[in-house]
């Protein structure tokens, strides 16, 4: 599978996609995909929301469950980045109870050394 980009719904290219990993625009890994079902979690296995059809990363609001923590894959190899993506499709409107996780909370997918669970040094 080759390197997608991924967008939000205002059409500004903010990570990539390949082979169930996630990448930042740095080609830093920034979470995975479960393929069998689409959904996202970050490089510390934490929920994050699922991949739509069009590529966005999405999440309900409000969820009547929580979703368990998922053990993370092997840390993939960097990608090779290319120079320029395409333009970004045209997106279709959200509904009130959807939200865009690339858009609204990026700071859910963060690298293995970045993130608020991250451990403090001394």
């Amino acid at each position: 599978m080759a390197l997608r980009p991924l967008y939000t719904t205002r059409g500004e290219h903010a990570a990539y996609f390949e082979n169930g990993y996630l990448f930042n625009l740095a080609g830093e890994w920034i979470g995975f995909v479960d393929l069998r079902n689409g959904q996202v979690y970050s490089v510390l296995g934490d929920y994050v929301g699922y991949m739509s059809k069009d590529g966005r990363i999405l999440r309900k609001r409000v969820t009547d469950h929580a979703t368990p923590r998922q053990t993370p894959p092997p840390r993939p190899a960097r990608p090779r980045l290319p120079a320029t993506v395409a333009l970004a499709p045209l997106m279709g409107d959200l509904t009130f109870d959807t939200i865009d996780m690339l858009e609204e909370m990026p700071e859910r997918l963060h690298t293995l050394d970045a993130g608020e669970l991250k451990d403090d040094m001394d």
